[in-house]
């Protein structure tokens, strides 16, 4: 359905909803005029105004509270002809009145503050494209999909991330996630992601990469917070995948482990010596271990941030990944993430507690491999 149909039917079905208070209105006139003298149901007039804010807007209601307005002064003529309106009918009609003005009040700010949340979902949606685009579709050999899922409805992108480049012989890709969650950390996410992308493509091992990105990230946070080392920092997965070679080359500074969905059955790619995150390395000074696996066509690599795996449900459960992906079909990425989006949100009843992020990477067809470039593969688990 066209945007055009939908703002259309969408007056439409509120005029049609009016019904409800207006016949509310008229239900309780013809009843009150009937009843017995001792018995008078004018106070329940008020419950067509106070329902009508769930339907329409300040005109809406505006005009529901006049037409009780209306009705309750004709009941007071109508049951005391000798006289114009009783004490008690003044009173009703007054706060029939009261009650009206504050509906409409309340209706016109809650349109201005609608209207200032749009204004907000734009530019944080526009900012997300720049900073955060989805990744590209094919990636040389490999067809990727990702997903971007903000607890924060008003802010729509948070302090998780991602990022691919293409190379001379394969693909770099990068997911992390920065320490506090909310629009503050979008300022950290963007420097990690710039200087991704501007020496991807040129460190010529992933070890030299990710000391370039630690160091980068440690001067870079330190300057935009003003605090000292080791208070900010964002954990990785930095991750190489040859063109012509079924592995994966992987540097973890303290990142969840991605997964590799293998014949329905997930295996944990668990790093050997896992660095600390990045931002911490003028503390330690550490060594990048590179780890490598095995990665063929039909297997399906499964990025992920903690927002995932922390995610509860209802009785405060965390979602458990690899229990719920296990014998899922092999199927395309794109499938795949429409499938884990579903699941995910269903676990947690729709709203998240933190910001989560996904990428799942496959091979688009037959891979042409150089078998010599694996037998140094480490064993998932």
């Amino acid at each position: 359905m066209s945007q055009h149909a939908q703002k259309v039917r969408k007056p439409l079905r509120g005029r049609a909803m009016l019904a409800i208070p207006v016949g509310w209105i008229v239900a309780v006139f013809v009843i009150d005029i009937l009843a017995p003298p001792g018995i008078h149901l004018g106070p329940l007039l008020v419950a067509a105004p106070a329902i009508t804010p769930s339907i329409g807007g300040p005109r809406a209601v505006g005009f529901v509270a006049v037409l009780a307005v209306i009705a309750q002064t004709a009941v007071g003529i109508i049951r005391d002809p000798d006289e114009v309106l009783s004490a008690n009918h003044e009173a009703q009609i007054a706060a029939l009145a009261l009650v009206g003005v504050s509906l409409v009040v309340f209706c016109v700010l809650r349109e201005r503050r609608e209207k200032e949340l749009a204004q907000v979902r734009y530019v944080s949606e526009a900012v997300q494209r720049v900073v955060l685009p989805p990744l590209p579709r094919r990636l040389g050999p490999l067809r990727t999909a990702s997903l971007y899922l903000a607890a924060e409805a008003e802010a729509q992108i948070g302090g998780d991330l991602y990022a691919a480049a293409r190379t001379d012989t394969g693909t770099r890709l990068i997911i992390g996630d920065v320490r506090g969650k909310g629009v503050s950390a979008v300022s950290d996410a963007a420097l990690l992601l710039g200087a991704f992308h501007a020496a991807a493509r040129h460190r010529a091992s992933l070890d030299e990469l990710v000391a370039y990105l630690d160091r980068s990230v440690s001067w870079g946070l330190a300057e935009a917070s003003g605090a000292g080392h080791g208070e900010s920092f964002i954990t990785a997965t930095v991750l190489d995948i040859p063109d012509r070679h079924a592995r994966i080359d992987m540097v973890s500074c303290g990142h969840p482990p991605p997964i590799v969905l293998r014949d329905g059955r997930p295996m944990t790619l668990d790093a050997a010596r896992p660095a600390p995150p990045l931002g911490l390395g003028t503390l330690s000074q550490p060594r990048y271990h590179i780890d490598s696996y095995g990665f063929a066509p039909g297997d399906l690599l499964l990025l992920y941030t903690d927002g995932v795996t922390e995610a509860r449900d209802g009785s405060r459960a965390f979602y458990p990944l690899a229990e719920r992906i296990t014998g899922w079909p092999h199927s395309a990425p794109e499938t795949f993430i429409d499938r884990f989006r579903d699941d995910l949100l269903h676990h947690v009843g729709g709203h998240l507690d933190d910001d989560a992020a996904m990428i799942a990477i496959g091979y688009a067809g037959t891979l042409r491999t150089d078998r010599a470039g694996v037998s140094g593969d480490h064993t998932a688990r």
